[in-house]
């Protein structure tokens, strides 16, 4: 639900399907990243308090009903902590009934604000943030143009979980290739370690018209993952993935790019989960007419 006629596309994660999204920004402040192309439409911009006011306005009918909000677009922690704590103290007073405030998040966003910041946001009502760390290693890392390294990455996301706002951190199976896939997987998984996210979600990686990484396929410089390939690079991942025994950290891959859905709580249910990838992994390999372009969106 989003009452909102400003240019581009509306993107959420699965989870904010029933939440009111609020846009606070258009686009994506980096938008470079070689496989995306969520935001290639449009030019980056900050809205300014009589927009997003017109937004809140336009909800209030609704009020009783909204529990959830999501800020959009693609991070808008971009934005100043003051505005952002304007905004979350606007939406705490308009909406009685709201539990939860939430938004995605780039790495150099969260390392731009201090902990006394990120706390001040927890205590206004954002109590979730969407974060894609995508891969913990330095030279995938590089490759996709992620603007930061693992090093960097591991602390934006170390942040978040230190001021007590909860994680869901995002990575993306097959993102370095070929080439790349063994570091890749195992380099993300000691990411996942030292970060200790809540949730953790494993998106595939798909080749969109108009992203680099698309370009690079197409020039024979970057070679994707089979469906089985995914698996295995999945297993290796979450055979990675060492919690502490009293963590609970909610794993998923409902994402519409996955090829089979996959559900876990970790670590209590890791060898249920491996379990289930290896069959997923044995019934995919029976798959024999697939081809790149199946996974070009």
């Amino acid at each position: 639900m989003y009452f909102d006629n400003a240019e581009g596309p509306v993107f959420r994660p699965p989870s904010e399907a029933y939440s009111f999204i609020l846009r606070v920004t258009i686009g994506c402040s980096h938008n470079a990243c070689t496989y995306c192309n969520m935001y290639r439409s449009i030019s980056f911009r900050t809205r300014p308090m009589p927009e997003i006011v017109a937004q809140i306005n336009a909800a209030k009918p609704y009020a009783n009903h909204i529990r959830r909000i999501f800020l959009a677009d693609g991070n808008a922690l971009v934005l100043a902590t003051d505005k952002l704590l304007e905004i979350l103290n606007l939406l705490s007073r308009t909406f009685p009934r709201l539990q939860r405030v939430s938004c995605y998040a780039g790495p150099k966003d969260l390392l731009r604000k201090t902990p006394d910041e990120l706390a001040a946001l927890r205590d206004a009502g954002l109590k979730l943030v969407y974060y894609g760390l995508e891969s913990g290693d330095d030279e995938v890392l590089r490759r996709v143009n992620k603007g930061v390294g693992a090093a960097e990455a591991i602390e934006a996301g170390q942040r978040i979980v230190a001021a007590g706002i909860k994680l869901s951190v995002m990575v993306i199976a097959g993102l370095g290739g070929k080439e790349h896939s063994l570091n890749h997987t195992r380099n993300t998984a000691k990411a996942v370690n030292a970060i200790r996210p809540h949730m953790l979600s494993a998106l595939t990686l798909m080749l969109y018209r108009g992203s680099e990484l698309l370009a690079q396929f197409e020039r024979g410089e970057f070679v994707p993952l089979a469906p089985a390939e995914i698996m295995g690079e999945l297993h290796e991942l979450i055979s990675g993935v060492e919690l502490p025994a009293n963590s609970h950290c909610l794993f998923r891959s409902n994402h519409i790019s996955n090829h089979i859905a996959l559900a876990a709580t970790l670590p209590k249910d890791k060898d249920k989960l491996l379990d289930d990838i290896r069959t997923a992994k044995i019934q995919l390999a029976k798959v024999t007419d697939w081809d790149p372009y199946n996974n070009v969106e």
